[in-house]
This record gives structure tokens, C-alpha cells and sequence, in this order.
């Protein structure tokens, strides 16, 4: 029977407090850890593995079993040095795989430099409204890194009618439709014969700029 991963939260704020909840209520086993009591308690609804930590040294990290994770998230953006020195120790701890949330470039540097995955979460917000904003025509988008892009979008009226090979979305985009949304029914398994219709949305993957040239061919 296959292990479920484990998840160490550090930090219980904006970010880390609805990321340790969703997780839990996954079924995830989920370490929360943060200095405010309230919070601690707060997650204790949803994981039994909730401490309350005045001081994130090596020590206090390992007492609380975090070596023992799959994976830590630090979700302490707002004291740089803090969480400089919170994701030292816990990739010093030997956990697989560390991913830190950063709000200034700076610190996104120095935290890669580390060794931790970094996350921007208001900057990617921004950037997410930004382009629903700039394309009547997005549901949503999600970067994942180097330059790809997964976009939802809502099919124009110059896709109606057409299929996926008649705008040859392979060969011309170099894009990947993998899933269409019709009359409340999400596809995974998309037919290139099929003809777009009225209300479907599509998600799309590929180079950002790929994407929006699609998008742009056929507003």
C-alpha cells in the first residue's frame, strides 16, 4: 500500500494556514507549526499535529518531527531573515523536497540559492488578474515554470465550428488542448475531431507567448 506524503507547514498566516487546511482535509498528514497559540488551535480542527513554536531553530524543528516529512512549506514571507534561516535548517534536516514563500526578488534568490523551490504568492496573483483583465475571453491561468503556461479559456466566437486540427493547434502554436468543458461535463480525453461549440471553455497548454498568439488568431 502506497505511503501518503506528509507535509510540514511553517508558518500559519494568509498563505500557510488555508494551504495546511486544504491539505488536511485531503487526507494529508499535516504538520502545522507557528508561534501565534490562536492559530495553532485554529488548525487543530483539522490536524492533530499542531505546535506552537516561539523559536525555529534546528532543534525545536526536530523535536517536532519535521525530518520525518515528504515535504516543508515556509510560509514565513514577511521576516526575511527568519525565513532565510527557518529554510536552512529545515533542508539541513534532510527533508526531500522544501518549498518557501518569498515576497521581494532578493529574497527569492537567497532562497534558491538555499536549495527551496520558491513561490511569489501576491506577486502570481497579480500577474493572474493582470492577464484576466488584458483577455475578455480567460477563465484562468496557472505558470509552471520555464515559460509554460496552462490557460483556461472560454471558446470565441471565431473557434465555434471549428476543430482542432482545422486550426492546427499542434502544428502551428505548438500547443496542447487537454481538456474541453461542455454543458457541465470536463473531458480529459479530447477528441481532435471534435467542433467547438457555444459556452465550451478549453485548457491549453504550451509557451506563454504561444498561447497568447492562439488566443489572439482567434479573438
Amino acid at each position: 500500500m502506497k505511503k501518503e506524503k506528509s507535509y510540514a507547514i511553517i508558518g500559519l498566516g494568509r498563505f500557510g494556514m488555508p494551504l495546511a487546511k486544504t491539505l488536511a482535509e485531503a487526507g494529508k498528514d499535516v504538520i502545522g507549526i507557528d508561534k501565534d497559540e490562536e492559530r495553532v488551535k485554529e488548525l487543530r480542527d483539522y490536524s492533530e499535529y499542531a505546535f506552537v513554536a516561539k523559536t525555529l531553530n534546528k532543534e525545536v524543528l526536530e523535536d517536532i518531527g519535521v525530518q520525518n516529512c515528504d515535504m516543508a512549506i515556509i510560509c514565513i514571507g514577511d521576516k526575511i531573515e527568519t525565513s532565510i534561516l527557518t529554510t536552512l535548517n529545515v533542508i539541513h534536516l534532510g527533508v526531500p523536497q522544501v518549498l518557501a514563500k518569498a515576497t521581494t526578488g532578493e529574497q527569492g534568490e537567497v532562497l534558491e540559492k538555499l536549495g527551496a523551490q520558491v513561490v511569489y504568492p501576491e506577486r502570481d496573483m497579480a500577474l493572474r488578474i493582470a492577464k484576466k483583465i488584458l483577455r475578455d475571453n480567460m477563465v484562468d491561468s496557472i505558470s509552471i515554470g520555464k515559460g509554460i503556461e496552462v490557460m483556461e479559456i472560454k471558446v470565441t466566437g471565431e473557434m465555434i465550428g471549428k476543430t482542432i486540427i482545422e486550426m492546427k493547434v499542434r502544428e502551428k502554436y505548438s500547443l496542447n488542448i487537454i481538456a474541453i468543458h461542455h454543458d457541465g461535463i470536463t473531458e480529459t480525453e479530447v477528441d481532435p475531431q471534435y467542433h467547438f461549440q457555444c459556452h465550451d471553455t478549453i485548457a491549453v497548454v504550451g509557451r506563454e507567448e504561444m498561447v497568447t498568439q492562439f488566443i489572439d488568431d482567434y479573438s
